[in-house]
């Protein structure tokens, strides 16, 4: 209780952490509606891998083309935010570009995430130099988050909540049925575009900030997790951001009170939840089976 209430107070040491933390598990979990609506659970996976490897490009080519990487902490992160966004953008419209062969999806996911692992180790491997501080962007070092770049994530993080829901009808009905969308008159290409958008935006702000591991966890489990608790579509994806930003807080809590690496501690944490609601809701069908025999 008392580690509670420390990291409740105004001055508590690592109150941005704390914050930046529940802030990723909120919108990554909104922004992972998407990805179970469509069926993109997958690409879940491979465009965080993608993003970290943008970021290590980045460096690479800073090296290369213009000379030592920058020493101030704002421009390490600028140049490290726009070569996860090229790539991330990238990687999502070549994916989307041959999502009509619906055949071969998994395949083509599946070389994705080998490819940008690969390319993250080599471009490591090739600037040598930067290793040390690319190291701790690739993972997303969010106890260091500071207090401008909370302000920033709040800011891009509300508009992309605020697209979600000015757009709401619409990107639901692209994402639920896209034939129908177009029937109806809707440019079902400029609503896929924005979800693209909002989607890129948010696995590269969620890879500088958490890292790929806790973005791919909270952009996939919570919203199964919400799957399986709820039926209507307003639910769902309050009951998504809330379990993401209430297992970010848990996490961050567990790893701070037990000294726990914080990202594993977090997507520890949503995969027994899914563990729990799925295994109460399975006990719950088998109880009613036996009632009816």
């Amino acid at each position: 209780m008392n580690t509670l209430v420390e990291i409740l107070q105004p001055g508590f040491l690592l109150r941005d952490a704390l914050l930046g933390s529940v802030l990723v598990g909120l919108i990554c979990s909104l922004v992972g509606v998407y990805f179970v609506l469509r069926r993109m659970i997958f690409l879940g996976v491979a465009l965080p891998q993608v993003s970290a490897a943008g970021i290590a490009c980045a460096f690479l080519l800073h090296r290369v083309l213009i000379g030592s990487h920058p020493h101030l902490m704002v421009s390490e992160w600028g140049l490290a935010l726009v070569g996860s966004l090229t790539f991330t953008f990238a990687g999502l419209l070549v994916l989307v570009a041959f999502e009509r062969y619906r055949d071969t999806v998994e395949a083509r996911i599946g070389v994705t995430y080998a490819v940008a692992a690969a390319a993250t180790m080599l471009f490591l491997a090739l600037d040598p130099g930067a290793e040390a501080h690319m190291v701790n962007l690739l993972k997303g070092d969010i106890l260091a988050t500071t207090g401008p770049g909370l302000s920033l994530m709040g800011g891009i993080f509300g508009a992309v909540a605020l697209i979600l829901l000015l757009f709401r009808k619409e990107l639901l009905l692209v994402s639920f049925d896209r034939d129908l969308a177009v029937v109806f008159g809707k440019h079902a290409g400029l609503w896929d575009g924005l979800l693209y958008l909002v989607i890129g935006t948010t696995i590269s702000l969620g890879v500088m900030t958490a890292g790929p591991l806790v973005t791919f966890g909270f952009l996939v489990l919570p919203p199964l997790t919400a799957r399986l608790l709820t039926r209507r579509m307003v639910t769902f994806s309050l009951t998504a951001a809330s379990l993401g930003a209430s297992t970010a807080f848990v996490g961050f809590y567990c790893a701070y009170r037990f000294d726990w690496p914080l990202g594993p501690a977090e997507v520890a944490l949503a995969s027994c939840a899914l563990a729990a609601v799925g295994i109460g809701r399975g006990l719950c069908h088998l109880v009613a089976r036996w009632r009816a025999a």
